[in-house]
């Protein structure tokens, strides 16, 4: 992919060839694909990536003295550095590889957590949060007998934080929260709760998943002590993630997996563990997928993250206009310059499932049910809604085979 100069618009029409997928078929239709909060399309780049490893240099790293070796541990050192300046960390060192979102919320509730939160102490969280982070709280909570607090979700999608500093009083030992909603797509204010939590004695993780493929993050301006994120949802292969940690922060960390790697020295008697971000990353770890991780990162520099959001922003608004005007059809959320690029809708009284499966036999792919949000639901009083979402390879056309298929819906069920 050629560079784009940064006053030039995006031409998006010519990026989405760049998508082998995008030339197949569903059901004698083009692909409409709207589920990248799921997971993403992967352009040529990457794809190349990832062969090009096995293909010329498959090695294990920090291991080997020969040539591949050292090409594949450059490779991988390399692709921490890109994310490191992707996020604008101060340091490579403060980033840790996972499988994702989800291992790097299971790595800070056990390592950092079973270290700092005991009995009646806090653990502050919100009503909108995905299952991986909630869950993993929830068991740290039983374990060490904790009480876990929720931030609300107001009707319009919003978090409510009117009461925040009455549930930041005690012993709160952690704020967990995403920054952007993966059911409404609502970007929360995680500098302010930050600065909040920080003034209570709390530190404060960030569940990245949503919002670091689709706008600019900065760790710093955000002062988060954690941020977790997920490299399939950023045009990454599945099975890479990474974990933003404050090295002072990482470094007064446990390991969580034991194994090769994380140690310094291993005795019978006992074990010391090696620096940070290695302390983390015990046993040969997912090579191929971090190095074409880094790759989904020059893709969107390229790009320009400031260009990716603002298409999303016109892709939601677009959505929002053309749901809107079908009778029957509701919007959830706040308005679209407040939202990331999803769009989650019900239509009349037909299930959830049933307007997936007409869209999916109109060629359009979306996600249907709670959205691994089931108390956010609850709050909504909803048990499944249709989520649309986009990515840079989505086009408005889209959205209008979206709005075909919508109306499509009612019609054979509203017969």
């Amino acid at each position: 992919m050629k560079a784009v100069a940064p006053e030039r618009r995006v031409d998006f029409a010519a990026l989405r060839k760049e998508f082998p997928i995008f030339e197949r078929m569903v059901h004698g239709k083009p692909l409409i694909y709207l589920d990248s909060t799921a997971t993403t399309q992967k352009p040529l780049a990457v794809l190349q990536a990832l062969d090009r490893y096995y293909r010329t240099y498959n090695a294990n790293i920090h291991r080997g003295v020969y040539l591949i070796a050292e090409e594949a541990t450059q490779a991988y050192e390399d692709a921490r550095e890109k994310v490191a300046r992707f996020l604008n960390a101060r340091s490579s060192k403060e980033i840790v590889f996972t499988r994702g979102t989800t291992e790097s919320v299971n790595i800070v509730s056990h390592a950092w957590g079973r270290k700092n939160v005991g009995k009646g102490d806090v653990i502050v969280l919100t009503e909108m949060e995905h299952h991986s982070n909630l869950v993993p709280w929830q068991l740290l909570a039983t374990e060490r007998g904790a009480t876990i607090r929720y931030i609300p979700v107001d009707r319009t999608g919003r978090l409510d934080l009117s009461g925040l500093d009455r549930l930041l009083e005690g012993p709160v030992k952690i704020v967990s929260l995403a920054h952007v909603s993966n059911v409404l797509g609502t970007i929360n204010p995680v500098a302010e709760i930050a600065r909040r939590a920080h003034a209570a004695g709390a530190v404060i993780m960030v569940d990245g998943a949503q919002s670091v493929p689709h706008m600019p993050v900065d760790v710093r301006t955000l002062d988060c002590d954690f941020l977790a994120l997920s490299g399939h949802k950023m045009l990454a292969p599945t099975g890479i993630g990474a974990l933003y940690g404050k090295r002072e922060v990482l470094e007064a960390m446990p390991p969580f997996f034991g194994g090769g790697e994380m140690i310094r020295e291993v005795r019978l008697e006992g074990s010391t563990w090696n620096d940070v971000p290695f302390k983390f990353e015990a046993g040969t770890m997912n090579i191929a997928d971090a190095i074409a991780f880094g790759a989904a990162i020059d893709y969107l520099n390229e790009i320009g993250m400031e260009a990716v959001h603002e298409h999303g922003r016109e892709l939601v608004e677009e959505t929002m206009r053309v749901l809107g005007s079908i009778p029957g059809v509701t919007i959830y959320g706040p308005p679209a310059a407040e939202r990331g690029a999803i769009v989650p809708f019900t239509v009349d009284d037909i299930h959830a499932h049933d307007v997936a499966a007409v869209l999916d036999h109109e060629g359009v792919a979306v996600r249907a049910g709670h959205h691994c949000a089931m108390p956010l639901h609850t709050k909504l009083g909803l048990t499944a809604t249709t989520r649309a979402s986009f990515y840079v390879y989505n086009l408005i056309s889209d959205v209008e085979r979206l709005g075909e298929g919508v109306r499509k819906a009612k019609q054979v069920f509203h017969r």
